[in-house]
């Protein structure tokens, strides 16, 4: 037999969004707890390992801009 452990946790939003989001869920036969739980595991699957990030750079080794960028080229967000 298996054990899975988990913790409670407890969150707030607009009673509105809440209210849709119950909805929603029950339009897809689920629980807003089972649709959150769902969320959950696909926002925490979207962090990135440091391999993937090596392996990013290694992949982009061949890139050369031709000059250095300036501090402010860097930073510049668009």
């Amino acid at each position: 037999m298996y054990t899975v452990f988990v913790r409670n946790i407890t969150f707030s939003a607009d009673e509105s969004a809440i209210d849709r989001a119950r909805e929603v869920a029950r339009n897809e036969h689920k629980t807003l707890n089972d649709a959150f739980r769902e969320w959950l595991v696909q926002y925490g699957s979207r962090a990135v390992s440091a391999g993937e990030i090596e392996e990013l750079y290694r992949s982009l080794r061949h890139v050369n801009a031709w000059r250095k960028f300036t501090r402010d080229e860097m930073n510049e967000r668009r």
